[in-house]
């Protein structure tokens, strides 16, 4: 079910309701939550796509490469530390083609990863409005699903094919460590380059737009109270 869409749908229904009846007070409640419900709609949109003439949309998209260089970061630091890949070659038999690294994925904190994504939504033109609902707290009930969707696609991508034979073929290599760590950080970033703005923009979506549809319905709840009192002051 899409929370905004209904959320509208009814505000709109309580305006129409409120002109034919005629009601003072139903209009005024419809019109003071499709104002709330449409503006949050609007900021929602805006984070994920660019609206021509309204600076600050589409900033999830416009930091792609920030997001790119964070993955990459974390999985150097976290996944192909000097230890890591120590422990890894020191056991007898393992063999590259069979790691798995779905364990590590489950023990690495994320949070840092979404506190970033938060502060970036902060100081965006979304943050503003946002700090009508609460500021940057409103979207900490979105943590948890954000770390789950995000540990499930850092596995698929360490678990591809591609991925394993390109490891293989470098730790094959009788280099030293440090140059081992280099030729992976290069692996990894290759494969962040193939990531478009689009495709970062439908990850980061499917992550948290679901969970951004309650901003659309509290608006349009918060709205219908306020324009409820504003109906009731004027009798």
């Amino acid at each position: 079910m899409n929370k905004s869409l209904v959320t509208n749908l009814l505000a709109a229904a309580l305006v129409v309701a409120g002109y034919l009846l005629p009601s003072n007070i139903l209009l005024t409640v419809g019109l003071f939550a499709l104002s709330g419900a449409v503006t949050n709609w609007l900021a929602v949109h805006m984070l994920f796509e660019k609206v021509p003439g309204l600076y600050g949309s589409g900033v999830i998209p416009a930091r792609f490469e920030q997001f790119k260089a964070a993955i990459a970061t974390l999985m150097m630091e976290q996944f192909f530390t000097r230890e890591n890949i120590d422990r890894f070659l020191s056991q007898s038999e393992g063999s590259p083609a069979h790691l798995d690294l779905a364990p590590v994925i489950q023990k690495i904190d994320l949070e840092p990863s979404f506190d970033a994504l938060v502060e970036t939504v902060g100081q965006s033109s979304f943050g503003g409005m946002l700090a009508m609902f609460g500021g940057v707290e409103a979207l900490q009930p979105l943590k948890q699903p954000f770390i789950d969707k995000m540990k499930s696609s850092l596995t698929e991508m360490a678990s591809s094919e591609q991925f394993y034979e390109l490891l293989k073929g470098e730790l094959e290599q009788p280099d030293i460590m440090a140059e081992m760590q280099k030729n992976i950080e290069e692996i990894v970033r290759q494969r962040l380059d193939e990531l478009t703005p689009q495709m970062v923009k439908i990850m980061v979506q499917q992550m948290i737009r679901e969970h951004l549809g309650w901003l659309v319905v509290w608006g349009g709840v918060f709205g219908g109270v306020i324009g409820f009192a504003a109906a009731v002051m004027q009798r």
